[in-house]
């Protein structure tokens, strides 16, 4: 079993900033990638950032320059750095686990719970 936990989401004025953190446990052989996503209300989930093993990082086009994601390896913790937000950037943000599993090698891809991000104008 692997589980992910989130925390850090809340509510922040226009401009303001917030940190997501996700925290991965469990039978882990290695990890692939993490990252971030976000769902709104009506809207389709959408890749915000991830980050890889090697640490390449790959960033949604609207949030480059005022959002980092980070990893702590010997955490398996991501994080989410977010500066400047925008009301556009409210949404649930769900963080993503891709790696191998203990015993049988097989990838897992897995979601956290979610934490609600509500920026305000």
């Amino acid at each position: 079993q692997v589980q992910l936990v989130e925390s850090g989401g809340g509510l922040v004025q226009a401009g303001g900033s917030l940190r997501l953190s996700c925290a991965a446990s469990g039978s882990i052989f290695s990890i692939n990638a993490m990252g971030w996503y976000r769902q709104a209300p009506g809207k389709q989930r959408e890749l915000v950032a991830a980050i890889t093993s090697g640490d390449s990082t790959n960033y949604k086009d609207s949030v480059k320059g005022r959002f980092t994601i980070s990893r702590d390896n010997a955490k398996n913790t991501v994080y989410l750095q977010m500066n400047s937000l925008k009301p556009e950037d409210t949404a649930v943000y769900y963080c993503n686990l891709k790696a191998r599993v203990l015993t049988t090698l097989r990838y897992l891809e897995v979601w956290g719970q979610g934490t609600l991000v509500t920026v305000s104008s």
